[in-house]
């Protein structure tokens, strides 16, 4: 009867120490949101105010910058901050989350830190639509670096279903079909003058110098959509998270849904890019970041606010770096991205995924 009472209450204490535990790691984790929270809504908002106050100072009088920027005061503080400074780091902001938030689908879906849309080629699709239309075809429709971007993914996914869709092999023909987009766009710039070449060159670069309220309004509007459509495709990667079988059973439609979350990516990369250019490995960079932060389920939140982060951060390192600027953005993301990518193409081993 002793035993009996000793077994009972050791196995009383392992249940409290268990249930301590699980709520000291449940407080830590809440502890970690709310940081986490906290840091992503400082580092874009304060990135964005460096970014206005630093181009702004020293031109404008520093009690016309706030109102300015507000649209509330005319001549050169009004061109200055409401015109140039403003526009140009909201469009660093949002092209970033919408890149972020295209990488953050893209390797939910895939389970693979590299099949990001710039690494698999839909940025490069939207970049082709976007050169036709800057060299041959200005009179072209807006939707012409969209329509690039859904053909090349169409192609990438078409081209990748053999025997089922494999990961490396997305990877491999995104950046095969990506070698023929440069080989379509050669061609275009053999037939343009020598300003045209000059702009589409700074263009695909990436850059968010001259754009300007237009091109804000697009963004805001492309972000809110693909943030909703993201939402509603947030049960759906849950669910095939667990298994084709599965995913079928609890009512998600496959092979629709992943074609559904390739395609809403592939739009918000296009979206981004046709106002500001293919800022290159943005998409790649946020979503591990993402993953380390929140975990790959709640990668959603964050990316977003991190690809914001990169992109603004980056344009005010291009502005007022020394020794380096003025630079296009594009630019520092790629001296970021690159050595990134080369460090994830010699870590992973085929057939691996994340």
């Amino acid at each position: 009867m002793d035993l009996l009472t000793r077994a009972t209450s050791v196995d009383a204490e392992l249940r409290e120490a268990t249930l301590a535990r699980l709520r000291a790691d449940r407080r830590a984790r809440s502890r970690r949101t709310v940081l986490t929270a906290v840091v992503l809504a400082v580092m874009p908002t304060g990135l964005l105010v460096a970014s206005v106050l630093l181009g702004g100072l020293g031109r404008v009088d520093p009690a016309d910058v706030l109102p300015a920027a507000f649209g509330m005061r005319t001549g050169l503080a009004d061109y200055m901050i409401f015109r140039i400074r403003l526009p140009r780091a909201l469009a660093a902001l949002l092209s970033g989350a919408l890149f972020g938030l295209a990488g953050a689908l893209y390797r939910r879906l895939i389970r693979n830190p590299l099949a990001t849309p710039d690494i698999v080629g839909i940025s490069a699709g939207a970049g082709a639509g976007a050169t036709t239309v800057l060299l041959l075809a200005p009179a072209l429709p807006f939707g012409a670096p969209l329509a690039g971007s859904l053909v090349l993914l169409a192609a990438v996914y078409a081209l990748s279903l053999r025997g089922g869709l494999n990961t490396y092999r997305l990877v491999l023909v995104g950046i095969g079909l990506s070698g023929v987009r440069t080989a379509y766009t050669n061609y275009p710039f053999s037939m343009a003058d020598q300003h045209s070449i000059a702009v589409a060159m700074r263009w695909l670069i990436g850059s968010v110098n001259g754009v300007d309220w237009t091109g804000v309004n697009t963004l805001a509007g492309g972000l809110a959509l693909c943030v909703l459509c993201a939402a509603r495709l947030g049960r759906p990667l849950s669910s095939m998270a667990l298994g084709d079988d599965l995913a079928t059973g609890l009512g998600t439609s496959v092979p629709a849904a992943p074609l559904g979350v390739l395609a809403l990516g592939a739009t918000a990369a296009a979206l981004a890019t046709a106002v500001v250019g293919p800022i290159g490995f943005v998409s790649l960079v946020s979503g591990p970041i993402a993953v380390r932060l929140a975990g790959a389920d709640r990668a959603f939140g964050p990316a977003p606010f991190i690809g914001a982060a990169l992109v603004l951060g980056a344009d005010v390192h291009a502005q007022h770096a020394p020794l380096i600027s003025p630079v296009p953005t594009g630019v520092l993301t790629a001296l970021l991205g690159a050595p990134y990518f080369v460090r994830l193409i010699l870590r992973r081993r085929p057939g691996a995924t994340s």
